[in-house]
């Protein structure tokens, strides 16, 4: 009688290994916790400052593009043009040095995952974290292709006079659509890199 009364009481949504549902539901954020930590601690942070460091340095000159263009200074718009699009070029392979990584060590989500050091239930959770990692860098980076096909197109135009000071206004707009990419990757790099070194202390309070 007394196990029925006990079974009776037993919420449908509480495992049988917990004695309260609140019990279940902190297991359940400090599991969430370990695999965030874990996962984002894998990455490495200094190509990730670096990268962000350079994407800085390239809306810096990417500003300068713009006034140059205002100011009719075709020299230094094709220079700044062009060191735009070597930072950029440097983010990617960056990125693409990264991305290696991750395959080597069997970081890509799918039947090949792999992730030492950790239970079995905790790698298994960790591919939500590396999938979203390769999604919202790889959408990144695919915007980032994009800006650099604009800029070389905005350098043709530059090169041959079609910017002017009269008409400089598809550099001003090429300027945001580059300034947004940044800024993008502002969001991204303390979401998936700085993500395991701020949560334990999160944690412990």
């Amino acid at each position: 009688m007394a196990e029925a009364v006990a079974h009776s009481h037993h919420p449908p949504a509480l495992a049988h290994h917990f004695d309260s549902l609140e019990e279940q539901h902190h297991a359940s954020v400090l599991g969430m916790w370990v695999f965030l930590v874990t996962s984002s601690n894998s990455l490495d942070i200094t190509m990730g400052a670096a990268n962000t460091a350079v994407l800085i340095a390239s809306s810096l000159t990417m500003a300068l593009a713009v006034h140059a263009a205002q100011m009719g200074e075709r020299g230094k718009l094709v220079t700044f043009l062009i060191l735009t699009m070597i930072l950029g070029s440097v983010f990617l392979g960056v990125k693409a040095f990264e991305y290696a990584d991750k395959f080597e060590h069997h970081h890509v989500p799918g039947p090949d995952f792999h992730f030492e050091g950790v239970p079995a239930d905790v790698a298994r959770h960790a591919q939500i974290f590396f999938s979203l990692y390769f999604v919202m860098t790889g959408l990144h980076a695919l915007h980032m292709i994009v800006g650099l096909g604009i800029m070389t197109w905005m350098l043709v135009w530059s090169m041959n006079g079609t910017i002017t000071r009269e008409y400089a206004s598809p550099i001003e707009i090429s300027g945001l659509y580059w300034h947004f990419v940044d800024i993008v990757w502002i969001f991204l790099f303390p979401l998936l890199y700085l993500l395991g070194r701020t949560l334990p202390a999160v944690a412990a309070h």
